[in-house]
């Protein structure tokens, strides 16, 4: 048997299949991040589309930010378990919030 088909078998023997990482899309529209509440898993990759005319920002005070371009995306791939509070820094009455699982 290859080692890829044992791999395979195995992990199905065992009854776990590792989770794949998705891309999430939240959607910056009028000033909103939508939705505004994410559930996601480390791995998986946040993707903000920005519809807007002006530049806004996802940032966690005292951790991480991305900018995204007006009419443009951006993203982050999340390494850590935890619930995390974002805000615009331009606008900071934008505010959203991942919920991220191991």
């Amino acid at each position: 048997m290859q080692k890829r088909h044992l791999w395979i078998a195995l992990m199905l023997a065992a009854g776990t299949v590792p989770a794949r990482a998705e891309t999430i899309q939240v959607t910056i529209d009028r000033l909103v991040f939508s939705p505004a509440t994410v559930e996601a898993k480390v791995g998986d990759t946040i993707e903000w589309v920005n519809k807007d005319v002006f530049a806004h920002t996802a940032t966690v005070k005292g951790s991480w930010e991305v900018m995204i371009p007006p009419k443009k995306s951006a993203s982050l791939t999340l390494k850590t378990a935890g619930p995390v509070d974002y805000f615009c820094r331009f606008h900071p009455n934008m505010k959203g919030r991942l919920v991220v699982v191991p």
